[in-house]
């Protein structure tokens, strides 16, 4: 017999049925939804200033500098001569990846990246697990790369006025008698100090810093070529193709950045047409230039003369020529360049947590916009912070590979969501598609898990480490604090 105090089920007074755990997990945020509120933030919002010029140049400044100037004297003993060879397979799977991150960027222009587009289309628990990569990601190379930063200054101070500093100053704890790595910790700040001032400002800082990196690489093959040695490429693969794959997950650490376009989605005059353009262009320019640049190393010194250290470029200049200047010379362009690497990861780390902030998941002050410069300053003065204090304390090859197994998981779930949202949207406006269907989707997810399995067993415990402290996260706060578990007034 039925309680005749209970309204029947379609009473209108009725509650509606609380949605069960694993639909909150899955809970999606429509695409047009997305759309709506992009731009809009916690006091303001952020400001549509960045054409396809200012949008390729920081996917360039994002991309182009880290791998050559930094990480390639790690992978040459790792792979000989045939780094030339991982440069093109990190490249692949960049491309494979680049062209789903076309399509989206295209279809889903807001901030977020990655992360965005995992939450429209698989659910809100990939799209934080996604999000949580992107912390590792941006947050973690924006460190790795202020410590190589540190190393070309000195090379810089030593060839212009003969003094480099303490390495007690210079390096981490762990790294000789370093104790702290303070040239890392004052360019992250530095590059704060130009975020602060706005997307259009640091734009315009970023364009003029990406033009003296490409010099100073063209400039690098000119003279690198001229002690060119054809004998250096004798036995190209020394090390069989194990050394290869394994430099190959290492360098695809130079890749990351080349996604930064779609962070500033929010920002950019005419989204839909010139994000898709950027990635890929930006792409292309840094793939020709890293491949170019790897074979003159390494015809003008041989693969085995690669210890490991950072300034590797600028000691073949002084070697090839039999001065210091070209090398000083050189050592001016990287610090310049990686300083841009430093501004333009940064900015997008912070557009990453503006957007998961405006979804509940973060809270909601990293998503605070300042009304005069449009810029999310608190998050920025946190992820800064955060960025530099771990720049100063742990040495560089501890996070090279932590943040390359953080982007190719978000890279891999960025093949996916375009297969998902072909089937699920297919009537969706694409101002770029990935062509051959699914095919080059699945393949770019292939070459990722690839690239993983790749990774040493520690890189992995770190990771799953990493993911344990998100998820832990997830449940205590974004589960519940999500905008989506909350009906909207």
């Amino acid at each position: 017999m039925l309680d005749q105090g209970a309204p029947p089920q379609n009473h209108p007074t009725a509650a509606p049925a609380s949605p069960g755990f694993a639909a909150r997990l899955m809970r999606r945020k429509p695409v047009e939804r997305l759309v709506a509120e992009g731009g809009q933030g916690e006091g303001g919002a952020l400001k549509r200033s960045l054409g396809l010029w200012q949008l390729t140049m920081i996917s360039i400044g994002a991309t182009l500098g880290t791998g050559i100037f930094v990480v390639l004297g790690n992978a040459v003993p790792e792979a000989g001569p045939a780094v030339t060879l991982a440069f093109v397979i990190a490249g692949l799977t960049a491309l494979f990846s680049a062209l789903s991150y076309a399509e989206l960027a295209g279809s889903i222009p807001v901030a977020g990246s990655s992360y965005s587009y995992a939450y429209a289309t698989l659910g809100e628990l990939v799209a934080w697990v996604c999000g949580w990569c992107l912390v590792l990601e941006y947050g973690v190379s924006v460190a790795a790369v202020a410590v190589g930063w540190g190393e070309y200054l000195n090379e810089l101070l030593d060839g212009t006025i003969g003094v480099t500093i303490p390495s007690v100053l210079s390096s981490a704890p762990g790294e000789g008698h370093g104790l702290i790595n303070l040239p890392a910790l004052i360019v992250v700040l530095l590059a704060m100090v130009f975020l602060l001032g706005g997307a259009r400002e640091s734009a315009r800082a970023n364009t003029i810093m990406v033009c003296v990196k490409i010099a100073a690489l063209v400039l690098f093959c000119a003279i690198g070529f001229m002690g060119f040695k054809s004998g250096n490429y004798a036995d190209f693969m020394p090390l069989g193709m194990s050394g290869v794959s394994a430099a190959g997950a290492t360098l695809f650490f130079s890749y990351i950045g080349f996604d930064a376009a779609s962070t500033a989605g929010e920002e950019a005059k005419n989204p839909k047409r010139d994000l898709p353009r950027a990635i890929m262009l930006s792409l292309i320019i840094v793939t020709a230039l890293y491949v170019l640049v790897a074979a003159v190393a390494v015809g003008a010194w041989n693969w085995k003369k690669f210890d490991g250290s950072e300034a590797t470029l600028a000691a073949i200049m002084n070697d090839v020529t039999g001065q210091t200047f070209w090398g000083t010379l050189l050592a001016l362009g990287a610090v310049i360049s990686i300083a841009s690497v430093v501004l333009t990861v940064l900015y997008g780390q912070t557009r990453i947590l503006f957007a998961m902030s405006r979804d509940g998941l973060v809270p909601k002050a990293l998503g605070k916009v300042h009304p005069k410069t449009g810029a999310p300053r608190l998050n920025t003065v946190i992820v800064s912070l955060f960025c530099g204090v771990l720049a100063a304390l742990i040495p560089l090859g501890k996070l090279v590979d932590a943040t390359s197994i953080g982007t190719l998981f978000a890279f891999g779930l960025v093949n996916i969501a375009v297969v998902v949202l072909r089937y699920k949207r297919p009537d969706l406006e694409r101002t770029f598609k990935v062509p051959f269907g699914p095919v080059l989707p699945v393949l770019g997810f292939l070459f990722c898990a690839y690239n993983m399995f790749s990774l040493d067993t520690v890189t992995w415990v770190v990771f799953g480490c990493w993911m344990a402290a998100g998820l832990v996260f997830y449940f205590l706060y974004g589960l519940r604090r999500s905008r989506l578990a909350t009906p909207e007034s």
